[in-house]
């Protein structure tokens, strides 16, 4: 006759940890706040900086100035607007792929940062002027100068992206995966029940 196995060695997904119900409403729940947060940014800046010149804040550490960016960074790409819509698919794509096994709250917060700033400007690719999916991006943000000679002027989004890769690189490099584990304890525990790896 076969031995019952031990309490509490199921898999992975019986074993404890996240659930990937609240996995992924945590990051759904930062990308809205990424996204509202980038939209009324946008609009505030509309409002106010408008016909302005650059506000400087900090001693000129900060400046905020308002601009219209038809590409990426430093407006490279800015006569193949068009291309930026079908990446931003693509990342939101590939996000959807990652949450299929998602169940560690660093990685939510994480693709949640990714996905509000991705939401945020491709909301102005496809709302704002000059047309839909080649609208230009409202940015106001620049370091050290008031015309982003120092660094791309920027928006929430931009920074909400920068943020959620920078977590994904450390969460890759300290080894934690997606559905909770780590890579190194999956290494080394070989077949030892899932509650005895370290989880994320």
């Amino acid at each position: 006759m076969t031995a019952a196995p031990p309490t509490g060695s199921g898999t992975a997904e019986s074993a404890g940890g996240t659930p990937r119900r609240k996995a992924v409403g945590v990051l759904l729940g930062v990308a809205l706040i990424a996204l509202v947060a980038d939209l009324v940014t946008k609009q505030l800046a509309l409002s106010s900086l408008t016909g302005r010149g650059p506000m400087s804040l900090l001693g000129g550490t900060v400046y905020l100035t308002l601009t219209r960016n038809s590409g990426a960074a430093w407006s490279i790409g800015s006569g193949h607007t068009w291309v930026f819509p079908l990446i931003t698919i693509g990342v939101i794509s590939w996000i959807a792929w990652m949450s299929l096994r998602l169940r560690s709250l660093p990685w939510a917060v994480s693709l949640g940062l990714v996905l509000g700033g991705a939401l945020g400007n491709l909301t102005d690719r496809i709302f704002r002027a000059p047309g839909h999916f080649v609208g230009h991006v409202v940015d106001m943000v620049s370091l050290f100068d008031p015309y982003g000679q120092v660094w791309p002027v920027f928006n929430l989004a931009d920074s909400s992206l920068v943020c959620g890769v920078v977590l994904a690189v450390i969460l890759e490099l300290t080894g934690r995966q997606r559905d909770g584990s780590r890579a190194a304890a999956e290494r080394s525990g070989g077949d030892a029940p899932a509650e005895q790896r370290e989880r994320a």
